[in-house]
């Protein structure tokens, strides 16, 4: 960090001023694909390698006949959505099928500024996924799974 830099923000403390957060300043915020999240955040890359799905839920999701969009709904800065965003990147890659088609939306943590983002599907808590199969909502996987990311999502899709 530069020393006017430090000097600025010295400064501003001082006058009560606002002080940016460095972990604010690197959330990531909006749109997002899974490269994205992982050069954010590359911590949930190790996460992801970790995760265990059962194999048996992995066949059921294999078996996907249909298209199914899952609009994924997360916090780069929110320990839960590390937990169960790094372990559906492993589901993805195991039932290694395209017919799983994720959307990801990636939700500011200051709860003023995320309306934009949440408003349309009503997004309360986060990791959300949202299961469109057939263009209506199926289900939904709130901040922390039932069982796990895979089983729910066999449970939602009636596999």
């Amino acid at each position: 960090m530069s020393k006017s830099f430090v000097v600025l923000l010295a400064a501003l403390a001082a006058a009560g001023g606002i002080v940016p957060s460095p972990v604010l300043a690197q959330e990531l915020v909006g749109p997002a694909d899974r490269d994205a999240i992982l050069a954010r955040c590359p911590a949930w890359e190790g996460v992801a390698a970790a995760y265990q799905p059962d194999p048996a839920s992995i066949e059921k999701l294999r078996g996907l006949s249909r298209e199914v969009r899952i609009e994924v709904y997360f916090g780069s800065w929110c320990s839960d959505s590390e937990a169960h965003v790094s372990a559906f990147f492993k589901v993805l890659d195991l039932a290694e099928t395209p017919l799983l088609r994720p959307v990801y939306t990636a939700v500011p943590e200051a709860k003023d500024k995320r309306e934009p983002y949440c408003r349309e599907r009503r997004i309360e808590k986060l990791p959300t996924f949202v299961v469109l199969a057939d263009g209506i909502e199926a289900g939904r996987i709130v901040e922390t799974p039932d069982k796990t990311i895979e089983a729910d999502l066999v449970k939602i899709l009636g596999l």
